[in-house]
């Protein structure tokens, strides 16, 4: 189907302008099907449009009183001919449920077979609900109406108005809202309510996690409440959707999504098992950054798709900065640092890398791919120096102004621009050209020259950019000066290519004592990535056990994870500094992404060779964390689950799963139980039998997910010649157990196994990606791509098969960026060999 183009919507937004949707949707018609019929009225100014639908069936059409041909539906689009100024139209068509997260998704829930529905709409999918005109610009107040069975809880953007008999819901008229807002939940909910400050507060899960919700309703609801209450401080706008409803949901491709009144969660949010403060966190700052939507994106919200940056970077930034200031989790931005920015990153390092806020994004499916690091974490960390450099109260009374000259319109960077440069007096044109309209990161290196007597002779920050893309920054930065003991002080500092070429000397240290860290970028003010000079580097293991800030010591880990990533030191030197400190890190995000990412260096870009001496260390490093930590806390819990996955002791991890040996206070409850299981049967120890018995003792939609990656790690031909037919042909089952799949086919201890699949993926995988919609088929091309194949071949396979001209963009867009992983992987294995030479 046609994706719509921004000329395509430009024109039309020009040309006809809409006044109010009319929903209702019958849920009553079966398991596969559901009616729709949708009437909208809309001025024009020509006597020509066309309208979007993606119906199972379409039924009747009717503009200002004439029946119009169905048969005329052309893919998506519907042509309106003999417009006049004000404009009726009803379509009425049966509407195909989905199991790929999109449109109306509907799930049968295998704990107690109750069946569940929920809408999402974006980007383009309200066209599988009902009829619209489809563009983020053509904002209207949408009516909706629905039947739905007598036992069912039906919720939507809006307040119920009337419930004129069972089964019938009638809600009230929406404020004006894009049609990629539309939301929708139906089924046996389990609800629980709250107020606050006159927002009546709801929060929606299956009947099957009930409990589960119970537990934490009451950390979700302080959370929300807490979160209201900043952005109540931060901007004079209020929120403005009247009530505040969180719906997790079931097999959601997302985290979240900002729809008005009705957010919808992926399930996965709801805790069944224990967690640690990292996830409750996470859960905490994806509140905070679906409600920053509700100024970002539903009140204002972009004019088209080449300003997404207004809503997502946006989202990031205030999510996790209100987060940090409003709640318990006070330290978000260590987690941003070393989590969010790891993937804008890597992200901003790829041939596939765009700038922030692009001159243009040709279509609706081109938007799509820029859903990615660039558009989220590295659009934050712009944002965070930009208010480093307005200062913040230039900064929110410049985004009080947009608030307040676009409320409920659409707006663009230019509009932005205006109002933040007429509150702080700035011309921000430069500033936006460098930061928002150029792609790609800047190094920041430490150079030290020192005098005899240990003093500083000149300390200087050398900017450099790729030659791809050769843009120096201004950049307002802390530099931190750390003495073994922990002791420290900060000097601001800013670079301006300008006026210093990329290189800038500190002349306020020239003299000074030799510290023995310096650490640019320290607070984590901009984006850039950053190395020390080497006499820190050799002190970071001195100094990261005394360094009480856990901000500072997650830059510090960043760059040596981001050093080894780049080749410029050996990943056994990363190896080799989690054993001799990570046993004494006390956050344990710090802890839980330092074991994450180290385990992805250590499977793919440290030589094979050298795999199980690395493992063994981190074996061992898991240990000595799972030893000094308190019974039943979060640090336990991380330890044990970098254990497990790192470790090769079958006795061990058979014997959790038996209860023996187990340490005090360490719940092994289900979660932990597949992530045991998992282990076992990637290392061959365990099969279908012990896969089997344990879906039966967890039979919920996340056991049947579990059960599924499960399936696909077994070590044996049999097994992974099913789950490759899952992942390349498979339309039945849904989105999330074929991205289960997906992701436990290879594993780094199966290479000989899966050999023969590597070609395959580049065979097989472009008739499977058009066999599923554009958002499931990207994931699933990620999660199959044959990571663990580290050699030039791969790399050839994959050229091979970008040469072509009939890739989907998104598996274009995959496979650019895998191939480019497996270039550095290569580089660092060859900067390995050349150490060691």
């Amino acid at each position: 189907m046609p994706s719509l183009s921004r000329a395509e919507s430009t024109a039309r937004g020009a040309s006809i302008a809409v006044v109010s949707y009319h929903v209702d949707l019958d849920l009553t018609t079966g398991d596969e099907r559901f009616r729709s019929l949708v009437t909208i009225r809309f001025t024009a100014t020509g006597t020509e449009t066309f309208v979007e639908v993606k119906p199972a069936t379409l039924l009747a059409v009717r503009l200002n009183g004439v029946d119009l041909d169905p048969a005329a539906l052309t893919d998506n689009r519907l042509p309106l001919t003999g417009l006049v100024e004000e404009n009726t139209l009803t379509v009425e068509a049966e509407m195909a449920y989905t199991n790929t997260g999109e449109g109306v998704h509907r799930f049968v829930d295998p704990a107690d077979g109750e069946t569940y529905l929920y809408a999402m709409s974006f980007l383009d999918e309200v066209q599988r609900i009902f009829a619209a005109f489809d563009q983020p610009d053509l904002k209207a107040p949408v009516t909706l109406s629905v039947t739905a069975p007598p036992h069912w809880t039906v919720a939507a953007n809006a307040e119920v108005a009337a419930r004129p008999a069972p089964g019938r819901w009638e809600f009230a008229p929406t404020l004006p809202i894009s049609t990629y807002l539309f939301t929708l939940i139906a089924g046996p909910w389990h609800l629980r309510r709250d107020e606050h400050e006159g927002v009546p507060l709801g929060i929606y899960c299956r009947r099957s996690l009930a409990e589960h919700l119970d537990a934490d309703a009451e950390e979700i609801f302080t959370v929300t409440k807490q979160c209201l209450d900043r952005f109540h401080q931060l901007f004079a706008e209020r929120y403005p959707f009247g009530k505040y409803d969180q719906a997790f949901v079931p097999e959601f491709n997302a985290g979240a999504m900002e729809n008005p009144g009705l957010v919808t969660f992926r399930d996965d949010y709801i805790f069944r098992s224990a967690v640690t403060d990292t996830q409750r966190e996470s859960r905490a700052t994806t509140i905070a950054h679906e409600m920053a939507h509700m100024w970002f994106g539903d009140l204002v919200t972009m004019r088209w798709w080449e300003d997404l940056w207004l809503n997502e970077s946006f989202a990031e930034y205030l999510g996790t900065r209100v987060t940090a200031e409003a709640t318990r989790f006070d330290q978000a931005w260590t987690t941003f640092a070393l989590r969010r920015k790891a993937g804008g990153y890597a992200a901003d390092q790829r041939p596939s890398t765009h700038p922030v806020a692009p001159e243009q994004v040709p279509d609706a499916a081109e938007a799509l791919l820029n859903f990615d690091g660039i558009s989220y974490a590295k659009g934050a960390s712009v944002l965070r120096q930009l208010v480093a450099w307005l200062g913040d109260e230039a900064f929110l009374t410049g985004l009080n102004d947009y608030f307040s000259r676009h409320r409920f319109g659409n707006a663009t960077l230019t509009d932005l621009l205006a109002s933040l440069g007429s509150a702080s007096g700035r011309d921000l044109a430069g500033w936006a050209q460098v930061w928002l309209r150029t792609a790609q990161v800047n190094t920041l290196r430490v150079e030290v020259a020192l005098d005899p007597e240990g003093r500083y002779r000149e300390v200087a920050l050398t900017q450099t950019a790729p030659a791809t893309h050769p843009v120096l920054r201004p950049h307002r930065i802390g530099v931190g000066r750390y003495a073994v003991d922990g002791g420290a002080d900060r000097i601001e500092v800013d670079l301006d290519p300008r006026t210093d070429g990329g290189r800038t000397v500190l002349a306020g240290l020239t003299g000074e004592p030799a510290s023995a860290v310096l650490l640019p970028n320290d607070g984590d003010l901009t984006f850039a990535k950053i190395r020390l000079d080497p006499a820190s580097v050799e002190a970071v293991s001195l100094l990261l056990p005394r360094l009480a800030d856990p901000l500072p010591r997650a830059l510090l880990w960043g760059e040596a994870l981001g050093a080894a990533i780049d080749g410029e030191r050996p990943v056994m030197a990363v190896v080799e500094l989690i054993g001799a400190v990570l046993p004494t890190e006390t956050e344990v995000i710090i802890a839980e992404d330092v074991l994450a990412m180290s385990r992805s260096l250590v499977d793919r870009y440290l030589d094979p060779s050298m795999r199980q001496t690395a493992l063994a260390v981190i074996d061992k490093t898991c240990r000595q964390m799972l030893d000094g930590a308190a019974a039943g806390s979060s640090a336990q819990l991380a330890a044990a689950r970098g254990l497990i996955a790192a470790t090769s002791d079958a006795a061990l991890l058979t014997g959790w799963l038996d209860g023996r040996e187990v340490p005090q206070g360490l719940a092994v409850d289900t979660e932990l139980r597949w992530a045991i299981l998992g282990r076992l049967v990637t290392l061959g120890m365990a099969g279908g039998a012990e896969i089997e018995a344990e879906a039966a003792a967890d039979p919920s939609a996340a056991g049947a997910e579990r059960a599924a990656r499960c399936r696909a790690a077994v070590a044996d031909p049999a097994a992974k010649r099913a789950a490759w037919e899952i992942i390349v042909a498979n339309t039945e089952l849904s989105n999330r157990l074929v991205e289960a799949t997906a992701a436990g086919f290879w594993q780094p201890e199966q290479g000989e196994l899966t050999a023969d699949y590597v070609p395959r993926y580049f065979a097989d995988m472009p008739t499977a990606a058009r066999l599923r919609t554009p958002w499931v088929a990207e994931e699933v091309a990620h999660l199959a791509f044959p990571r663990y194949a580290v050699a030039q071949t791969t790399r050839e396979a994959a050229a091979a098969l970008l040469a072509r001209d009939d890739l989907t963009p998104g598996l274009r867009r995959v496979l650019i960026d895998a191939d480019d992983d497996l270039r550095r992987a290569l580089v660092a294995r060859t900067a390995l060999a050349a150490t060691n030479a």
